[in-house]
């Protein structure tokens, strides 16, 4: 595996532990890295992404949001919506990265950790999100001061000390072929858990 690839992943596992905590402060970021800290090589370009991705993710969720078919952000998962994040991120910000590398990663990244049709969802979107750039049709004034990439190791270890580090397998998502088994999305919970609910009104509430 190369190291932008063990970086995107490691990013999009510590985005979806901040959507789960719903805190995008440095604090999460350094209890993440305590628990999983990225290889050496990666942890750069790591650092890049998840920062960048915070620092920008209104504009980002924005576009997303447009080129989704009405989907909205919130309503997608977590591994789908941050494999985005970071993928908007590298189109528009990082002009060394070619589109289709970052849409094709994003892709198999979203196969490993996400849903069956994770690749086909975040395909389509992404496609025409590089197309509307290719057109000038995305306009983000958005601008990243150099600092925010800065390490905050030494100003967040004191922060995280003061918090209890969790179970690292409830933090962030497995690849789908992990032994775990993967959460349901909302909906299939729903029916799931009605049908069950039905099964016991009919044991308990007989005809007179």
């Amino acid at each position: 595996m190369g190291y932008r690839r063990k970086s995107r992943e490691l990013a999009m596992q510590a985005l979806f532990y901040m959507d789960m905590a719903k805190s995008y402060a440095d604090e999460n970021l350094q209890l993440f890295c305590r628990i999983h800290p990225a290889p050496e090589k990666a942890h750069s370009f790591f650092i890049k992404l998840v920062k960048g991705v915070n620092h920008t993710r209104a504009s980002i969720d924005s576009v997303i949001a447009k080129y989704s078919d009405n989907w909205k952000i919130d309503r997608m998962s977590s591994v789908d919506r941050n494999v985005m994040r970071i993928a908007v991120f590298e189109m528009i910000f990082c002009q060394d990265i070619p589109h289709k590398v970052s849409i094709n990663e994003a892709i198999d990244i979203g196969k490993d950790f996400g849903y069956e049709e994770s690749g086909a969802f975040i395909n389509g979107i992404l496609d025409s999100i590089h197309l509307a750039l290719q057109n000038d049709e995305i306009s983000i004034e958005t601008e990243i001061p150099d600092t925010i990439f800065k390490d905050t190791d030494s100003k967040t270890a004191k922060a995280a000390e003061k918090h209890p580090v969790p179970d690292p397998g409830a933090l962030w998502p497995k690849p789908i072929n992990d032994e775990r088994p993967q959460p349901m999305r909302s909906a299939d919970s729903t029916i799931q858990v009605t049908s069950q609910v039905r099964k016991r009104v009919r044991r308990v509430v007989k005809p007179d």
